[in-house]
């Protein structure tokens, strides 16, 4: 198997949520692991998510939590995620899901590298970066 990068985000509570959410715009599988499923099912927040691992349609991954009982979460505080590419049509799209709710902080158009980029923060505290490059000269 081949090395890769994944995100992990830490949520403060809301993993459940924000993870369908990241489900709903990326599509894929998702799957959920609680941490009464590897501990007491009885102790306060044993429903809380203990990984969430979305494999994304488009081949990328993205993982999350909610902190464990006791612990901050400081959701967003220190990283972006950035999405990046040609598929025009697919990243717009990612980007409107993304942004809806959210606070948009560089509207997503053309700049002065001469690709459309964006930045937002999604409604669950999370930075995006969207890049859609220019196709280069003489390709289709």
């Amino acid at each position: 198997m081949a090395s890769r990068l994944n995100p992990y985000i830490s949520f403060a509570g809301n993993a459940r949520e924000a993870m369908e959410f990241y489900h709903d715009v990326f599509g894929g599988e998702l799957t959920f692991s609680t941490y009464g499923e590897y501990g007491d099912p009885d102790a306060p927040g044993a429903d809380k998510i203990m990984h969430g691992m979305l494999e994304a349609d488009h081949g990328f991954a993205l993982m999350g939590a909610d902190a464990p009982p006791g612990m901050d979460s400081h959701p967003g505080d220190t990283i972006s995620i950035s999405l990046s590419g040609d598929d025009t049509m697919d990243l717009r799209a990612y980007w409107g899901k993304l942004a809806d709710g959210g606070t948009v902080t560089v509207p997503l158009e053309k700049q002065m590298w001469g690709d459309e980029f964006g930045q937002c923060v999604d409604k669950f505290g999370i930075g995006w970066m969207v890049n859609i490059a220019v196709p280069e000269a003489g390709s289709n």
